[in-house]
């Protein structure tokens, strides 16, 4: 294990610092220091906090996310007045939620406050690359609990706050606790008749701290109850249908719901489950129908990856890729498209992937764009060409600040809220990587022996 201090600089932390009373304003004839007092001292606090969250935000969209602690510091150091509003736990909530993105049922620390200045030198140390590094390890057993590792391939990778959890070629998805790397448990789908050797493959994974769902080729969906040092027995909450719907070449979603994008069958693209009652309630679309005849080849070989589908935001809208087009569409009403766009140069479907309000997708020629989920419009752009290997393999993923790219062994980050600026390369070589994830916290990667890398950029 290699490890880098995760300390930020006092001048990172959002929040009041001590000083004169007063701050600067107090400087001046009197008449004006009683002036300001007074208008202080009538200004009333709800006015004054809806200020403060309105300068941090217009900041943080205008200069990114890590510049609102700034212009939170001016803001305190007006007068005591100001700085009292610093207290609040509503402000910081408000904040929270809205710059980092976070639920209002999502704190993990004791105060929102805390949780904001753990999210903004979390997000620090992801620019300045300040991370601890552990790998993973695991032996592959079948269902049989015989040691399997014959062609076995990572296809997935799925985060949340306490765990990590991976699905292979074989059907498999072994989950890890994050805290101590400890392997939990592996959970394999339940049998039945196949049609193809690779029609148990893990297409998709959508893990909380309580709940692991992920689905198969071959279109079977299974979910089990996490928690503890154990799970509960697996269940099988959809049977596929392979005949009638084509393969399962993706899968994603949340709480709410579940989106698995198929190729085989014209206009059975898109399937939408409702996460709570696991009910089907939508089936359409024709974005992987030039893709069908490529579906039907999953099932029998690992070939090249065929579309990506992503949950973003709240969990309120789908983004789907392939090569030759990208769509986003609703979730709340079901099959309406948003927006749309085909690529004339192609893309690289594995560099594709979608977090809160951006997504990039780099294209054949190794130009990379950052978009926004509603509508697709461009918000910056950088170049992978340096990244990609001797074949052009390239793996993308994103954060809501970075964008990270693995090609030719070696794993680069992107800031993506402004410029698409470069910023570093992870230190460890992994060889060739077969799936790749970040989330505000951590990145992820299997590589092709099987070894799972795990990086922790989180505040200490």
């Amino acid at each position: 294990m290699s490890t880098s201090s995760s300390s930020s600089s006092e001048q990172e932390e959002a929040g009041p610092r001590g000083g004169a009373a007063g701050g600067e304003f107090d400087q001046g004839p009197s008449s004006s220091r009683s002036r300001i007092r007074w208008s202080n001292e009538v200004w009333p606090e709800p006015f004054l906090e809806a200020l403060a969250f309105q300068l941090a935000v217009d900041a943080s969209l205008s200069l990114g996310r890590l510049a609102a602690a700034h212009a939170l510091f001016n803001i305190f150091q007006v007068s005591t007045t100001w700085q009292a509003i610093s207290r609040s736990d509503l402000l910081w909530r408000n904040l929270t939620q809205r710059i980092w993105n976070v639920g209002g049922d999502d704190l993990i620390r004791a105060t929102w406050r805390e949780e904001y200045i753990y999210r903004h030198r979390t997000a620090s140390n992801f620019r300045s690359r300040r991370y601890t590094y552990t790998t993973l390890h695991f032996v592959p057993t079948d269902n049989n609990n015989n040691n399997n590792n014959d062609g076995l391939s990572c296809r997935r990778l799925a985060l949340s706050g306490r765990y990590i959890a991976a699905g292979f070629s074989d059907g498999a998805v072994h989950l890890f606790r994050l805290s101590t790397g400890a392997h939990i448990s592996t959970f394999y789908p339940q049998h039945r008749d196949r049609l193809g050797r690779f029609s148990s493959a893990v297409s998709g994974i959508v893990l909380s701290d309580s709940r692991l769902v992920f689905a198969t080729l071959d279109g079977d969906i299974h979910t089990a109850v996490v928690g503890g040092d154990g799970a509960a027995p697996l269940r099988r909450a959809h049977l596929g249908d392979v005949v009638n719907d084509g393969a399962l070449v993706d899968f994603a979603g949340g709480d709410q719901w579940w989106v698995g994008l198929f190729a085989g069958v014209p206009g059975h693209a898109f399937h939408i489950w409702n996460g709570q009652t696991e009910e089907l309630v939508f089936v359409g679309g024709t974005l992987t129908d030039p893709e069908a005849v490529m579906g039907w080849h999953l099932l029998t070989e690992l070939t090249d990856l065929i579309g990506r589908v992503r949950v973003t935001g709240r969990g309120t809208t789908a983004l789907a890729c392939t090569s030759l087009r990208a769509v986003a569409f609703d979730l709340q009403n079901q099959g309406v498209v948003l927006a749309e766009e085909e690529f004339r140069r192609g893309v690289v479907v594995g560099s594709f992937d979608a977090a809160n309000a951006s997504a990039v997708v780099a294209d054949v020629r190794g130009g990379a764009t950052v978009r926004r989920v509603d509508d697709l419009a461009e918000v910056c752009r950088f170049s992978v060409r340096g990244a990609a290997g001797a074949q052009g393999e390239v793996l993308g993923c994103v954060n809501g600040g970075f964008g990270v790219v693995w090609g030719g062994g070696i794993i680069r980050v992107w800031e993506i809220e402004l410029y698409g600026q470069y910023l570093y390369s992870f230190r460890e070589g992994i060889g060739i990587c077969n799936a790749l994830i970040a989330d505000e916290r951590y990145v992820a990667a299997c590589s092709s022996d099987g070894t799972i890398h795990l990086w922790d950029f989180g505040a200490q």
